[in-house]
Order: C-alpha cells, then structure tokens, then sequence
C-alpha cells in the first residue's frame, strides 16, 4: 500500500531563497529510510548544543546496559540539559561518557557517514551534517540512541524545549502540530571563524529533519534562528 505523504514537497531539492552564508538542509522519511535534501546534505558544520540530544541518549543507554537506573538528581540534570541547554552540565556529562569516544560510538550506532569528533575540542565542535543529522533523529526514535528504556523520556524532553533553543523547524508548523514534533537545537558564536553557526534537528512520527546554517558573525543569532524556520518553511506542501 502507498504510505501517506510527509508534509514536505520533496519533488525538488532546489530551495529559492536569498540567505547570507551557508546552509544545509535534509528530510529522512523514517518509514523507508529515504534521505532527501540539498545538494551539499553531507558537508559537515559544527553542531554546538544540538549534539546534547546523543550525549544524554549516550549516557541513559550506558548506564541502563550497566543495569543502573539515573538517580532523580541526574535526570533532573538532563532534563535541563535537554529543556534549557544548560552548558555546564553538558560539560560534566559528556566527560562522564567519554568525550570524543561518545561521539564515535554515535557515529557506529547511528550508522553516519558524514561526521566526526572534534578531537579535544569539545563536545560544540562536533562535525555533522544534515544527512547524519537526519540519522541521529531516526537513532533516538528507534531507541537505538537511549536504548528501549530511556528513549519515551528522551523525547519527552525534547518535545518541551522551551524558552530560546525554541526555534526553527517546529516553528514552521501549525501551532496545534509543534507539541507533538521533538526539537534540540544549537547556536554559536565562532569568533575564530567570525560566523555564527545554528542548527536543528526535528523528530517526528514519520520523518526526521536536519537544518544547519553559518554566516557572518554581525549577523546575530536571530537571523540563523529565524532562517531554519524559514528553510523548513519553503519545504512544506502548501
């Protein structure tokens, strides 16, 4: 039987907008493992805090394989990490799951093509592109990042991103449909590079969804933040 449509036009790859810098963007449907998206989908970027979706996925899937169970501290930890984007947390988790090994074994798990760690650089100068991040969403439905245990909770959490990291591909969507659509997003000043570099990841029922743009540093968050909406935008059936 023919599956039901994404709501995405997918007939073109070609996306019309005048946007400063560089931008990526892909569409897996999950029903079929179909990755779709703009020419350079497998050009890596840095992901700054969208990669904090695998690293708390890492960490519940170890510490459940190690038949332990997070005490309500450390998931109030996490769920911080995931809601709020808290970076010192992050920082003391991803040593706790070790670093750039944590990213190698997404890279294995998550079955990419594109992407890497950043050496010693932390775990904000992780290489992606917006195929594997396309991957990484499927990973965490699947449970394959969380593992069957964690993973409802995991994307729970992401579904109640609140505050600034709210933007981008679920903002697209019809207010009645954003709760449902699990979100972690990245924004950084890169004043070695002068761009700023921001990215999303979308997970919903039947399809994930990869955004990353840079541009030049005087731009300002907002204008990455607003043009992952407007990408995301430009992709959906009218």
């Amino acid at each position: 039987p023919s599956l039901e449509p994404l709501p995405f036009d997918l007939s073109t790859t070609e996306v019309d907008l005048d946007l400063d810098g560089w931008w990526s963007w892909s569409v897996m449907d999950t029903r079929t493992g179909t990755i779709t998206g703009s020419e350079n989908m497998s050009e890596t970027s840095t992901t700054a805090s969208l990669i904090k979706a695998w690293i708390v996925a890492d960490y519940l899937r170890r510490t459940d394989d190690d038949g332990r169970t997070p005490t309500d501290a450390k998931l109030a930890d996490l769920t911080l990490i995931i809601r709020d984007s808290d970076n010192t947390r992050t920082e003391r988790l991803y040593t706790e799951v070790g670093r750039s090994a944590s990213i190698k074994r997404m890279v294995s798990i998550c079955d990419m093509t594109d992407s890497s760690p950043a050496a010693d650089r932390g775990w904000s100068r992780t290489n992606l592109s917006t195929r594997d991040t396309t991957r990484l969403g499927k990973c965490i439905a699947d449970g394959d990042a969380a593992g069957p245990e964690w993973t409802d909770w995991l994307l729970k959490e992401m579904r109640l991103v609140r505050g600034v990291g709210d933007f981008g591909i679920r903002k697209a969507f019809p207010t009645s449909e954003r709760k449902q659509i699990a979100i972690k997003n990245g924004w950084v000043d890169r004043t070695q590079e002068q761009e700023i570099h921001v990215n999303c990841l979308a997970v919903a029922d039947d399809w994930t969804m990869g955004v990353m743009v840079r541009y030049p540093i005087n731009r300002g968050y907002e204008y990455g933040m607003d043009n992952c909406q407007k990408i995301t935008e430009a992709l959906l059936r009218v």
